[in-house]
Formats: structure tokens, sequence, C-alpha cells
């Protein structure tokens, strides 16, 4: 049905970034929707909540929100459809650099801070937002994976091997990974107040070390690669069309 769809808007002039894009905020939305993949009144609404609190800022909410409408009227049910545009800040979020990102784990390791160095890690390299970060519990890591609302993260092996020399370490056999002292989950502000504490030895602006910059360093990795991803598969698609042509093209 997204093809479909999508194959729709290519036949109106849609562009290929824009096609590639809505294929994207689709497949998210396919993901979201219970195991019935039903849209009912209120789905796209209650999915635009939970799109912020995930983190994403309301601008990539709103193309999320008009992917979703599309598809909607296109089946023919705009009784569906949410009528909620967000507010966008027009103050620009500042955006953590990969460099910057390596500066505050070199930084934390030099100083030996593991604590706050596994932090940085798990926010920028699982897109695990931080209201999420008690779910990280010692039975997660040893699963490799941490089960969030609707959605399952998949912990990668060299962070999962760190995390559980940690654990060894530190004696724990339950519950969140990160405590304080007294055994009790770490709070959100202390997270920020340690990541920023770096900023001054790491050289990064302490606007960036936040851990939705963190978040964000996560997504839009994710974007760059699942874009490179698509064009090496319409390349190998084009080359092998190239080579039929060779062998039964009619000239």
């Amino acid at each position: 049905m997204i093809e479909e769809y999508l194959e729709t808007l290519q036949e109106t002039g849609c562009t290929p970034n824009t096609l590639n894009t809505y294929r994207m905020k689709l497949t998210q939305l396919y993901q979201y929707l219970p195991e019935d993949k039903r849209i009912r009144p209120g789905t796209l609404t209650q999915w635009q909540d939970d799109l912020l609190d995930a983190g994403y800022a309301p601008s990539s909410v709103n193309v999320s929100t008009a992917a979703a409408n599309g598809l909607i009227i296109y089946c023919g049910h705009r009784e569906l459809q949410t009528e909620r545009p967000l507010k966008c800040d027009p103050t620009i979020q500042p955006e953590l650099t990969r460099n910057e990102y390596l500066r505050l784990l070199s930084t934390a390791k030099l100083l030996e801070k593991e604590q706050v160095y596994l932090l940085i890690k798990v926010l920028g390299s699982m897109g695990l937002a931080l209201c999420d970060l008690p779910q990280l519990t010692v039975q997660a890591v040893q699963d490799g994976k941490i089960r969030i609302s609707s959605a399952i993260l998949h912990i990668p092996g060299c962070l999962q091997e760190e995390l559980l020399d940690y654990i060894h370490r530190k004696g724990l056999t339950s519950g969140p990974v990160f405590v304080t002292k007294m055994g009790k989950p770490i709070r959100r502000t202390s997270v920020t107040a340690m990541i920023q504490r770096l900023c001054r030895d790491a050289q990064v602006p302490c606007d960036k070390a936040t851990p939705r910059c963190l978040r964000k360093l996560y997504q839009t990795t994710q974007a760059s690669i699942q874009e490179n991803v698509v064009l090496l598969v319409e390349q190998a698609y084009d080359r092998l069309l190239e080579k039929e042509q060779l062998t039964i093209g009619w000239k």
C-alpha cells in the first residue's frame, strides 16, 4: 500500500528525495502500529506525541504527519488524518558532530570517568531517550536488547561488552545499570550535568553536550546510512537492467 501511494506521488512529479523521506516515515509508522496494523481515530495524534517524547524535532514530526495524512487520504479515509500541525521553534537546535562526540568519549576515558563515558556512548550510539535510561537494566544488557514502549532497541556488540564488564566490576546483579552510590537510578539532571562537565576539557560547546544532541547525532547518522543504502540499491538495480538490456534489448 505504501509503495502504491509513493508511485502515485512519483507520477505527479514528486522528487526522489521526498519519496525516500516519505518511505522512511511511513515505514516508521507501520512499525509503530499495533499487531493488526490498523490506523484508528486518534492514532496519528498519539504518534505525534510519542515522536516528540522520543526527542524528534517538531519540524521532523510535521514531515511524518504529512506523509501519513497523504497515505490516509489516498486510501479514502480522510476522517482518520490529524489536523494538528506542530509549531516549530525558530531557534536552531545545535548539532553535535561526530568528531565532537568522539572527543567527549576520549576525554572521559583520559580522565578515567567510566560512568559518564558509558552514558555518552549509550545515548549517542543507541538512540536511547534519557527518559528510557532506567530501562537499560542488567538483564537487558545480558539479552543484548532493551524494550521501550512498543519498540526494541539493539545494543551494539562492542557496547554490550563494555557494559557487561562494567556491571561485573560494579557487582550489579539486577535493576538499572546506571545508579548512584546509594544504589538508586541516576537522575536525568545528573546525567546532563556529568556530560557538560566534560565540555571544557573536550573543547565541545556546552549547548551541544546534552542527551538530546547525542540522540540527534544517532538519528542523523542512521538517516545518512539509510540514504546511502537506498542509493546503492538503486545503482545495483540500474546495473542489473543495463546488463539485461545488453543481452535482450530491442536494439
